[in-house]
């Protein structure tokens, strides 16, 4: 994140108050900032290059304020403080509107063809009439550094030239030229260079040398002109000194060239609308033609104002909140996004300024509607899915062999994973193209080239620092390495690899061998060929010819170990014999590391989208409601089972099985929200119906079969000498089916048995002053259907208190002891904590 110094006082003075520095942090978090350090010059150089060059620093306070990326418009002050009065309702969004000259024409800016080849776009604006100060001016300067930073990629993408207009005429020429044909005096110095004399004179300039390279190398640089040939810069390195701006400055011609036309639109747009408010005419800014080469003109800035609609549906459940259309579009204008209600439906109409380019998407305008309600008043709401996390297996077999690794005597290291090409090839013995490096685009250093293909190099080079320590040196590691892999969408992939290195005045290739041995012993591999492990004597040039072995497991090569090759030791400066083993250890995962976490889904917003029910083969559902936990068709089944996954996302283990497809099936409907712990389970169930024939095997039965229809009457109802002919009568299928109605209409008009518990809670107050008859009548205060409060004391504790023993009876159906104590505990003013001393069944 951009970071930007702004001085304190001077920013209290533009907000029209003033902050204690935790007030003013608070505003920045309400803003979406943060007051990343409060400072000041003289600190920064003391700490940068000690106190005696600080001594004439200034000892004025700044604060330092990070900011988005993505938001130019607060990258200077003037930005900064305008975002803050509007979040403050201080003062509304101003409007930028683009003016024509008050007489003649525009300024004229013409681009040639000849700029093709380095640079083709530009574009261009005035500030009329504007007034600077110091402070403005040297935040005026400071937002192009801090532009040319961030989203003109250190000027590559566009360059921004600032000149006085007063000392130029127009129209403007930009062209490209040889470097010998361009000379001028450039900003700051007193003679004139050519172009050819300028590229070495800043070679040895601390900030202009790092914008060099974008056109050193081509045939021709750019250049713009003004009508009398005079040059106003060679962008993206220098401007002319003769249209420099000075404090006395009232007409600023700003022009901005670039390989990227958006993004010079948008620097050009942060330009002037960041200033234009110090214009005799507060945030105007006159327009500039811009002439291309085929004849086409462009009128810029362009200062566009755009609309979106979305709906306040989309805020509120986006963000978790449950507030109104018309709130909602008020939070929205807070953030400097003019926003009204149309009147259709919940719909909001948003208008996006030329200040706020970060905002593409609906997500974005949503995410400043969280920003203006606040993180931190954005209600806490249980997740609608429910996981236990756990270690990557690979990870896990990671800090197992750690742990055993260092019991075998062996010290931990941990290396760049970065090196340079050198140590993962030549001094090795290996060609560079061999080794499936990945390549780093622009290193800053000859030691990190490449993302390294081995463990190897990083240990031997540990052991080159270490050398003076006492003998034998010891090591391991394991970390990943990094190897080109087309199969994968990003064209490389990680592999976990183990290497380990004796280093001693033997080569000790035993200890080496022990180790792998012992590795072997602890992934469960016996020593064998086929179903285990073996070693085969291989060629390899890291290793010394006749001493290296490849490692086989399963019929598969894992790695390699032997006695390195004395030109390998003597590559990394050492002076001794060493040994070493290097394996992969993903192939011990038993299955690849890589676990597929969840489908694709596309990145595009659906309103209001109902995706299709999974559909349950009718063939695999079983007829059977019964479980181990109870009739699940009942109430009482479903609370067992509920209870039984309270701490649980599955039947049994840590991953969807055929038990959660039995269960499900048994379930006859969607569970009620009382039952929320069934109810993820059952919504997350859902979600595996496609793939469920896929499922691993259930190892434990929790559905039992079926039971046979068995209709139960009273024994004073069966008519035991019937005659058969009486049976097989339609008069007899009469009368046992009223009969079998009679019987089911008296079952059910028998009370059903409702299961209740005594619960004696013991509840402590806070010390032996709390009122602890007002305490007993705020517990007695908990009201609930199915509870009934009985008896209580009070127990003394110790030092004068005294604690509240109360009873009460409860439908377990109903109320539990959760809810109970969460009910009891809300009183925090007279309760400390509230404990189950005794819970019968009744």
């Amino acid at each position: 994140m951009p970071t930007v110094g702004v001085k304190r006082d001077l920013l209290f003075k533009a907000l029209g108050r003033t902050y204690t520095d935790e007030e003013f942090d608070e505003l920045c978090f309400e803003f979406g900032l943060e007051l990343d350090e409060i400072t000041s010059e003289k600190e920064i150089i003391s700490r940068e290059q000690g106190d005696s060059k600080a001594s004439g620093a200034s000892d004025v306070v700044l604060y330092k304020i990070d900011v988005p990326a993505n938001r130019y418009d607060l990258l200077c002050l003037e930005g900064l403080v305008r975002g803050l009065q509007v979040f403050k309702n201080k003062l509304e969004a101003p409007r930028y509107r683009r003016v024509s000259p008050v007489s003649g024409e525009p300024q004229r800016l013409i681009i040639t063809k000849e700029t093709a080849a380095v640079r083709p776009h530009a574009v261009a604006a005035v500030l009329r009439n504007i007034t600077f100060t110091q402070e403005r001016y040297d935040s005026f300067i400071e937002l192009q550094d801090k532009l040319h930073q961030n989203v003109c990629r250190k000027r590559s993408l566009v360059a921004i030239g600032t000149h006085d207009l007063d000392n130029i005429s127009g129209p403007f020429t930009y062209t490209a030229k040889p470097p010998g044909d361009i000379s001028f005096k450039p900003l700051n110095q007193t003679k004139e260079y050519t172009a050819t004399q300028l590229m070495s004179l800043y070679k040895t300039d601390s900030h202009l040398k790092h914008f060099l390279h974008i056109i050193e190398d081509k045939p021709v640089y750019p250049v713009i002109y003004d009508s009398n040939g005079i040059v106003l810069s060679m962008p993206p390195i220098i401007n002319g000194d003769h249209s420099k701006i000075s404090l006395k400055t009232k007409n600023v011609f700003i022009e901005c060239t670039a390989t990227d036309l958006t993004k010079a639109k948008i620097v050009l747009d942060m330009m002037v609308t960041m200033f234009s408010e110090y214009c005799s005419q507060p945030f105007t800014v006159e327009e500039a033609e811009v002439v291309y080469p085929d004849g086409k003109t462009c009128k810029y800035p362009e200062l566009a104002y755009r609309k979106e609609k979305l709906s306040s549906e989309f805020v509120n459940k986006k963000v978790g909140i449950n507030e109104s259309t018309e709130t909602i579009a008020q939070l929205l204008t807070k953030m400097c996004l003019r926003s009204e209600v149309t009147g259709v439906g919940d719909e909001i109409e948003v208008e996006i300024p030329p200040t706020r380019s970060d905002v593409i998407h609906a997500c974005d305008i949503m995410e400043d509607a969280a920003m203006a309600f606040g993180f931190n008043n954005i209600p806490y709401t249980t997740p609608r899915t429910y996981t236990i996390a756990t270690q990557f297996p690979v990870n896990k077999l990671t800090e197992l062999l750690r742990q055993d690794l260092a019991a075998a005597g062996f010290t931990e290291a941990l290396t760049f994973a970065l090196c340079s090409k050198e140590d993962i090839a030549d001094k090795l013995g290996k060609k560079i193209s061999e080794t499936r490096a990945i390549h780093i685009a622009n290193p800053k250093t000859a030691e990190f080239q490449v993302a390294r293909t081995t463990l190897l190099p990083g240990l031997l080079k540990t052991i080159a620092a270490n050398r003076k320590m006492p003998l034998p040196l010891k090591l391991f590691e394991i970390s990943d390495v990094v190897l080109k892999d087309d199969t994968k969408d990003v064209g490389a992939r990680n592999s976990r690899r183990f290497c380990a290195v004796y280093y001693n005045k033997s080569p000790g290739f035993e200890v080496i061998h022990g180790l792998l041995d012992r590795t072997m012993q602890l992934l469960d591999v016996k020593s064998a060929r086929g179903d285990g492990y073996h070693i085969q004597a291989a060629d390899d040039s890291t290793f010394f010819p006749g001493r290296c072995a490849e490692i086989f497991v399963r019929g598969k090569s894992v790695g390699r170990l032997g006695v390195l090759h004395p030109d390998v030791i003597d590559r990394f400066e050492l002076t001794m014999p060493c040994s070493a083993l290097e394996i992969d250890i993903e192939p011990f995962l038993g299955h690849t590391a890589e676990t597929l976490l969840t489908h694709d889904v596309p990145v595009q917003e659906v309103f209001k989208h109902k995706f299709p029910e999974p559909s349950r083969a009718p063939s695999s559902r079983p007829t059977s409601t019964q479980t181990v936990f109870g009739d699940v068709s009942a109430a009482a089944g479903l609370k067992a089972l509920d209870d039984f996954l309270a701490d649980k996302s599955y039947m049994e283990g840590f991953a969807a099985s055929q038990a959660d497809a039995a269960m499900f099936d048994a379930i006859p409907s969607a569970p009620a929200s009382a039952f929320r712990h069934l109810a993820r389970w059952y919504n997350h169930i859902k979600s595996f119906q496609r793939e469920r024939d896929g499922l691993p095997s259930a190892k434990t039965r929790f559905v039992l079969p079926a039971a046979p229809n068995v209709v139960v009457v009273d024994d004073d109802d069966l008519d035991l000498f019937g005659s058969d002919d009486e049976a097989e009568s339609a008069e007899a299928d009469r009368i046992k089916e009223q009969r079998l109605a009679e019987y089911a209409a008296k079952k059910s008009k028998k009370p059903a048995l409702v299961a209740k518990s005594s619960i004696l809670l013991d509840v402590k107050p806070w010390d032996d002053e709390t009122d602890m008859a007002e305490m007993e009548a705020r517990v007695r205060g908990v009201a609930m259907d199915g509870l009934l409060w009985g008896r209580s004391k009070l127990v003394p504790v110790g030092y004068g208190i005294r604690k509240l023993q109360i009873g009460c009876v409860v439908e377990d159906d109903k109320v539990g002891t959760d809810l109970l104590e969460e009910a009891i505990t809300a009183f925090e003013e007279y309760v400390q904590s509230v404990d189950v001393a005794a819970f019968n069944k009744i």
